[in-house]
């Protein structure tokens, strides 16, 4: 499954097929049957950019996408969430994140290990408690179209947009932050357990958010844009 989530990070247009004739060329040989498998329950489907980790609702309301073609200049304005799939050693978590899209700030993070809503939440109400934005961005999974994450952002007074299904570039900066998370992170130091991963992401989104200069900011730090210093 590790190999797995590499491979489809890198090439998120491979389906159950390509994944089993890609890892056949590296000597990992998985017959379609249990790949079928293994995707569905890391959530993986092919041609959407993300991992399908959020699959959607029939019965669930969706928002309609309101960031097209909107320039976002200014922190608090937008802010976006999404779920990813994350390898242990001998298992694997579940990570969400809600992001701040002006200054790619991490306000909130949770681990789980099932797909159910209540991480996702509880990852929302700690990030309002630090602010609020004008607009709440996310996919139209389950998690986020259910009415106990809806009701916490239409009382707070924000506005919900929701991507279009298999849009490429609705949630780019999250998946963006994926990429940094797993190869500068997740996939080098090779978690054994649930809580190594909490430490070491803990870590991690500290030395992101306010140590390390991104290109893209004017070499600042996400919390030197968040917050307004030089």
């Amino acid at each position: 499954m590790r190999r797995i989530d590499e491979a489809y990070l890198a090439h998120p247009e491979f389906g159950s097929r390509m994944m089993v004739r890609w890892l056949e060329r590296q000597k990992v040989y998985v017959n379609r049957k249990r790949m079928r498998r293994l995707m569905r329950l890391m959530g993986l489907q092919a041609i959407y950019p993300r991992p399908r980790t959020s699959v959607p609702d029939a019965e669930h309301r969706i928002y309609p996408y309101l960031l097209r073609n909107r320039v976002v200049a200014r922190p608090n304005e937008v802010w976006a969430a999404d779920i990813t799939y994350i390898p242990l050693r001998s298992g694997f978590m579940y990570l969400v994140v809600v992001l701040d899209w002006h200054s790619r700030y991490v306000l909130a993070w949770e681990l789980s290990n099932t797909l159910d809503a209540a991480f996702c939440v509880s990852a929302l109400a700690t990030a309002l408690a630090h602010n609020q934005p004008e607009i709440f961005n996310t996919d139209q999974g389950a998690q986020f179209t259910s009415r106990t994450f809806t009701e916490v952002l239409e009382g707070a007074g924000v506005q919900i947009s929701m991507d279009g299904r298999g849009r490429a570039l609705d949630n780019v900066f999250v998946e963006r932050l994926w990429r940094t998370v797993k190869y500068d992170n997740v996939y080098p130091r090779g978690y054994e357990t649930a809580i190594d991963l909490a430490v070491g992401l803990t870590d991690f989104f500290e030395f992101y958010g306010h140590q390390r200069p991104h290109s893209s900011l004017g070499y600042r730090t996400p919390a030197e844009v968040y917050y307004g210093h030089a």
